[in-house]
């Protein structure tokens, strides 16, 4: 008898109580090959349980990052507004306003801005005339008469004196312009 011929003997049926025609038409399964069905079929249900366990974290992380941009986008609508109403301090003004948002609609914004502007005005500049324009600030120094800039005269000064206090008010205004 060959090893697949003992193989078929061991059937995964009980075969005692059927006639030869009646199991020759159940098809019968040998042992061996159900275990292996059975093992497919738990490490599949396995799969499926970590499977889902992954789609469980993945959309709860999708839903985190969904708040964490819909906050984003508020905060950039608020800083938006704030600075289009000439806020002084933008930074105190947004924690301010997130302060007495939170959660609310854009339809919000207007009104905390507007509430915000009547209550804190140390936070917002003074235009009489509505436009905001940029305060100046340090330029280039205009080179001095004949060609020669602060900087030169300092140096010659040192140089031709030798005084320590000349060298050293050269070295400081060296140190600033490179």
């Amino acid at each position: 008898m060959s090893p697949i011929d003992a193989d078929e003997g061991i059937l995964s049926e009980d075969t005692a109580g059927h006639t030869n025609s009646e199991v020759d038409n159940l098809k019968l399964v040998p042992v061996a090959e159900s275990i292996r069905y059975r093992k497919r079929a738990q490490s599949a249900e396995k799969k499926i349980e970590t499977l889902a366990e992954q789609l469980r974290e993945a959309k709860s992380e999708a839903k985190k990052m969904a708040e964490q941009l819909s906050s984003i986008e508020v905060e950039q609508k608020l800083t938006r507004k704030l600075a289009a109403a000439g806020t002084v301090d933008l930074e105190t003004a947004v924690l301010i306003a997130k302060a007495r948002i939170e959660g609310g609609d854009d339809a919000d914004l207007d009104g905390v801005v507007k509430q915000l502007k009547r209550e804190k005005q140390y936070l917002f500049a003074d235009s009489s005339d509505g436009a905001l324009t940029a305060k100046k600030t340090a330029g280039v120094k205009d080179r001095m008469q004949n060609s020669q800039t602060i900087l030169e005269r300092a140096a010659r000064k040192a140089a031709t004196t030798g005084n320590r206090t000349d060298l050293q008010e050269y070295l400081k205004l060296r140190r600033n312009f490179i």
